[in-house]
């Protein structure tokens, strides 16, 4: 059955219509047919999102969340591709384990689930993982991360670097050195955290570990990914090694761009993540690293929890927020609505560049566009003027930790398609949408 996306605006941009037919974008145009119609007026086409980071629990802790419903809040939030985290139980650091989660994702059938396969075994940072197994797998694994942890021993990273090298893998790396910020760390170190009486999270503990990595990927010719940046210095590590033609990409997720760590006065645990919140001024770095590309990709480092997981005293507290679904409203009011970025800035920064970091296939045509003829129908079609307020009982995460419960975000995801098939319409998952 062929879809037919009627008069939605291209990239926020050209008026057209789309017709989607077997998978791909069969035409461009106008005056053109299909058997299902979907209304795109006043609305933005965009490709379908990829997210680099997303923590799924499954297997372990399904309590928090599973495959199915972090893949129904990935398509309600417009993504049609999320990368799950190694960080599960038990780790995913083997074959076997990524083929599970790659077959869970496709039996959902909702999003192009990714899995991340860990650096190091049981992500204890002391020898590495079946990294070349992994990616032979059936899940032909790219991204390997130990996140939640740092890969710390200069040595063992170099190995990394060194073995995913010759298949074209990338280890993404959560920069914090345990030395400088340990894991009773819960707050940037400054004047906020020593009032507040919390455990200190320097700026530093993040920029030289990612210093060092940026020099170990010249020293061994592979490729870098910085998780969740968040310091103005990490900005400026990444800008120099970029100019010196060092591999290295970077994300930052939403909450890094809108909220700074004053937050934390009440103590209230939902604001608590690692990488904590920061001041203004790195916030502001932050958003001039997305808007002039230093910084690749918006990624949510969707972290859902039980409520018993959060409901603590602070320090004590997990750490950890929800993205899936409240990420394209945030990037709207950070980056589009302070006129950083127009809409293809958008499309380039959630799913052009994250497509390429992670090799997601899929998601271009051969020729690389990703709105043309011949291109992969993984779409998004977005109101951006759709305000909603975000209400975390309506969310299809098993999580409600949210840190913008009651918030009003512009901008809307109204419809996903999902290689060729419409999963998401008028903002709900179409019954029957699961393979």
């Amino acid at each position: 059955m062929s879809v037919l996306i009627r008069r939605a605006a291209l990239l926020g941009d050209r008026v057209t219509d789309v017709l989607v037919e077997h998978g791909v974008i069969a035409a461009v145009g106008s005056n053109l047919n299909g058997d299902e119609v979907v209304d795109g007026s006043g609305l933005v086409l965009l490709p379908g999102f990829v997210d680099l980071h997303t923590h799924l629990r499954e297997p372990g802790r399904e309590d928090a969340e599973t495959i199915a419903t972090g893949s129904a809040a990935a398509a309600l939030g417009g993504f049609t591709a999320v990368h799950a985290m190694a960080n599960t139980d038990p780790v995913a650091d083997r074959a076997e384990i990524v083929e599970r989660v790659w077959q869970r994702g496709r039996e959902v059938g909702l999003v192009d689930v990714r899995p991340v396969g860990a650096v190091s075994k049981g992500l204890a940072g002391e020898t590495l993982a079946e990294l070349g197994s992994m990616a032979r797998s059936s899940a032909a694994v790219r991204v390997f991360s130990d996140d939640g942890r740092c890969v710390h021993d200069s040595r063992l990273m170099r190995r990394a670097l060194e073995y995913v090298k010759p298949f074209g893998g990338v280890i993404a790396q959560h920069a914090q050195d345990p030395r400088l910020a340990d894991s009773a760390a819960c707050a940037h170190e400054g004047e906020v955290s020593g009032r507040l009486g919390l455990a200190g999270w320097p700026a530093v503990a993040e920029d030289s570990i990612v210093a060092r990595d940026v020099m170990l990927a010249e020293h061994t010719g592979s490729r870098l990914h910085v998780c969740h940046v968040s310091t103005g210095g990490t900005v400026e590590v990444i800008r120099w090694a970029k100019a010196r033609g060092i591999a290295v990409t970077a994300e930052v997720t939403p909450h890094h761009l809108l909220l700074e760590c004053d937050l934390l006065e009440g103590y209230d645990p939902i604001y608590k993540v690692n990488p904590p919140l920061r001041p203004a001024a790195d916030v502001t770095a932050l958003r001039a690293g997305l808007a002039d590309g230093t910084i690749d990709a918006v990624a949510t480092d969707h972290a859902p929890h039980a409520a018993h997981d959060k409901d603590h005293a602070f320090g004590d507290a997990a750490f950890g927020m929800l993205g899936l679904q409240t990420a394209l409203g945030v990037v709207a009011e950070a980056m589009v609505g302070t006129g950083l970025l127009d809409w293809a800035g958008v499309a380039d920064r959630m799913s052009v560049r994250p497509a390429a970091i992670g090799r997601v296939d899929g998601h271009t045509s051969t020729s690389g566009a990703t709105l043309a003829v011949g291109a992969p129908a993984n779409l998004t079609l977005v109101d951006p003027s759709g305000e909603w307020t975000v209400d975390p009982a309506a969310f299809a995460s098993r999580g409600r930790n949210t840190p913008f419960a009651g918030r009003t975000l512009p901008a809307s995801v109204v419809a996903t398609v999902f290689r060729g098939r419409v999963t998401v319409s008028g903002g709900r998952i179409v019954e029957g949408a699961s393979a």
